[in-house]
């Protein structure tokens, strides 16, 4: 090897390389999802229940008033519907972010993380692989909630994607970023408990937040902070083909915010990572 060889630059990726490195990362996530059928059958369950029996056994009780963007009274299963899709999301940034946890303790992640791709660009890969998947469930749970009677405007099928994408990295932003904090495998799960069930209940997913105020203006305060409300309240008007402004600016807001926060904890001279002993994780 020539002198000129030895000091030649390295050659810089284009596009079709990180088109390329993207498309394995989506492509090895969309694997393991269909090789655990129990995660795609479980994602449904969940809110399958809230929609057949909760939202049957409430509804006398219930009653939801005419709001935005509803134009008409609606059945409660109607109203909670874009809840339980924001909880499909959720879990699946949840469980996303689990596998990273698990491929950390087992180091896979360190063969993903030393790659020469940026490593912001590898974990959003990763992000976008996990919204993949939650796009599935979603429109498959919501095949299924049409024989409920959950029958929204055609067009809210297809103004919901952009949504769901916005959504989906935020929520999968916010697993992302508390999997960098979490050392064990078993640790996670209860986090991830400690972190759902909150979000979930303090949100505008079951009721709406007016019935919350005059019920307690505290909640009503915790639920106007909590993001999974502007999640919810996107997905409820572009699911009738509006768009709610407030929500979409403080969703990407709040995405853009988690997602700092995990490439800074991923990387390796600054993050938590690097405190724990490297991609790996030993430490």
């Amino acid at each position: 090897m020539n002198s000129d060889t030895a000091a030649a630059p390295p050659k810089r990726f284009g596009a079709i390389h990180y088109m390329r490195c993207m498309s394995g990362i989506v492509w090895r996530e969309g694997l393991r999802f269909l090789h655990q059928r129990e995660r795609f059958v479980a994602a449904l369950v969940r809110p399958l229940v809230w929609l057949f029996i909760f939202a049957a056994g409430f509804r006398s009780v219930l009653g939801v008033s005419i709001i935005p963007p509803y134009e008409t009274y609606v059945l409660y299963e109607v109203y909670i519907t874009p809840g339980l899709i924001a909880m499909i999301q959720l879990f699946n940034g949840m469980q996303s972010s689990l596998s990273m946890v698990y491929d950390r303790e087992l180091g896979n992640m360190r063969t993903l993380l030393v790659s020469p791709f940026p490593r912001w660009f590898l974990l959003v890969s990763k992000l976008l692989a996990g919204v993949a998947v939650s796009l599935l469930q979603v429109y498959v749970f919501l095949a299924i909630a049409w024989a409920w009677e959950v029958e929204p405007p055609l067009i809210g099928y297809a103004a919901l994607l952009p949504a769901l994408v916005l959504s989906g990295l935020m929520l999968g932003a916010l697993g992302m970023a508390l999997s960098s904090m979490i050392k064990q495998l078993e640790n996670f799960a209860g986090v991830m408990n400690f972190v759902i069930f909150p979000v979930f209940f303090a949100s505008s997913a079951l009721y709406p937040l007016w019935r919350i105020a005059e019920a307690s203006p505290l909640l009503h305060r915790i639920c106007t902070l909590n993001p999974f409300t502007y999640a919810v309240e996107l997905i409820r008007f572009a699911l009738h083909g509006q768009v709610n402004w407030t929500a979409a600016a403080v969703v990407a807001g709040c995405m853009l915010v988690f997602l700092a926060g995990a490439i800074f904890a991923y990387n390796p001279s600054k993050g938590l990572i690097a405190k724990r002993g490297g991609p790996g994780g030993a430490g």
